[in-house]
């Protein structure tokens, strides 16, 4: 039996798979959280703390990706596995991008989960092996993501806003890729309010008058017309 303080977020919009998962979760000792949809998921998820995360692709009001996005903007250790009726390649290696640990198709056998399960749980409880994502270079000044600080060249130091830091993060990550307003408002505000578009270029402004050698000329921060941003790295 695994000891009950092992925490595990189970988000699954159909019930009867669910209740089956939550089930059997807990005969193996897990204390289990459910949700859903995917706006509830990263509530339970900002009120207590998890050994797993075990998300279904397709949610209701966010997306299971757009959820495992969000958390890894905030925690880069805690294990995320997906659940989803989506099997080609091209899917598993799209939700290994946005921070999952494993992959499990539908329909899956509860063994196979329950092993999957306790292998990523003993994973957690070590302390992951992948490095906390902690500060990024840009130029000659240094984010600390975790203090919400940037270190400037002449080792001053600007605070950073909580929204701001996970902008800066989400773009960093996502470097050199484009990411969508749409995509924005997800992980970054998680709904909860609507910033306009002007709100949003606001603080790509406010980045390039941090990071850019010319704000008007910017080499880092983009807006790309009708898309949304990119940050580019040149490293």
């Amino acid at each position: 039996m695994i000891p009950t303080k092992k925490r595990i977020l189970l988000a699954e919009d159909e019930e009867h798979l669910l209740e089956a998962i939550k089930l059997n979760l807990e005969l193996e000792g897990y204390k289990v959280s459910t949700a859903n949809n995917g706006k509830k998921a990263l509530q339970i998820f900002k009120e207590e703390r998890f050994n797993l995360v075990i998300l279904d692709v397709m949610m209701p009001e966010i997306d299971g990706f757009v959820v495992a996005e969000t958390i890894r903007l905030e925690n880069s250790e805690v294990p995320i596995m997906f659940l989803t009726a989506k099997n080609t390649n091209e899917d598993k290696i799209s939700g290994l991008k946005k921070g999952a640990d494993d992959y499990l198709t539908k329909p899956f056998n509860l063994e196979e989960l329950i092993l999957r399960v306790n292998n990523l749980v003993k994973r957690s409880l070590k302390g992951d092996d992948l490095k906390e994502f902690n500060s990024y270079k840009i130029g000659e000044k240094t984010i600390h993501f975790n203090s919400f600080e940037l270190v400037n060249e002449d080792g001053s130091i600007t605070a950073l806003t909580k929204k701001e830091t996970m902008l800066l993060k989400l773009l960093i990550e996502r470097r050199n890729e484009a990411v969508s307003r749409e995509q924005i408002l997800e992980t970054v505000w998680n709904y909860d309010v609507y910033p306009s578009t002007r709100t949003i270029d606001n603080f790509i402004l406010t980045f390039r008058k941090y990071f850019e050698p010319d704000p008007k000329n910017p080499v880092y921060f983009h807006s790309i017309r009708g898309v949304g941003y990119k940050f580019t790295d040149l490293h």
